[in-house]
């Protein structure tokens, strides 16, 4: 774990879980799962399994797993995962590449209203949480989908 004190320049490769709570500059490869906590602000780029992003993060992300952007979290940077979570209240800015292979199939994307997003790659289902009428809308996509008014 880095502290809230605590400040990491260059590239740091964790064989575990990472949790960040200061301030990281570089880049970040763990095997296992990365944590931004509230404090964090990072600008790098991040590689793990599991990325949650309480803080601030600037920088390129690869998430083999899942990446959630949680209400408190900010992101600024392109994405390749197969799993996108981003909560109501969060930022994020950015070009979403889902799949290893950047293919459609199996990914999951979700977001809650109101959302602004843009997704780059076909999306094998797109979750929206909180529409106009509180029910989930479930969108099936077999081309490029681009919303940036969240509409």
């Amino acid at each position: 774990m880095l502290g809230p004190r605590d400040r990491v320049i260059g590239q740091l490769y964790i064989e575990g879980d990472l949790r960040v709570g200061g301030i990281v500059e570089g880049e970040v490869e763990v095997t296992g799962d990365v944590e931004i906590g509230d404090m964090a602000k990072v600008k790098a780029s991040v590689t793990a399994r599991d990325v949650s992003i309480r803080g601030h993060l600037v920088g390129a992300v690869v998430a083999r797993k899942r990446l959630e952007v949680t209400r408190s979290g900010s992101l600024i940077g392109d994405v390749r995962v197969a799993r996108l979570t981003i909560q109501d209240g969060a930022t994020f800015s950015g070009k979403v590449s889902m799949g290893a292979a950047g293919t459609a199939s199996g990914t999951q994307v979700t977001v809650s209203y109101p959302f602004s997003f843009m997704v780059l790659q076909p999306v094998a289902q797109l979750v929206v949480k909180g529409s106009m009428s509180g029910a989930p809308i479930t969108l099936t996509a077999t081309s490029t989908m681009r919303n940036e008014t969240g509409s």
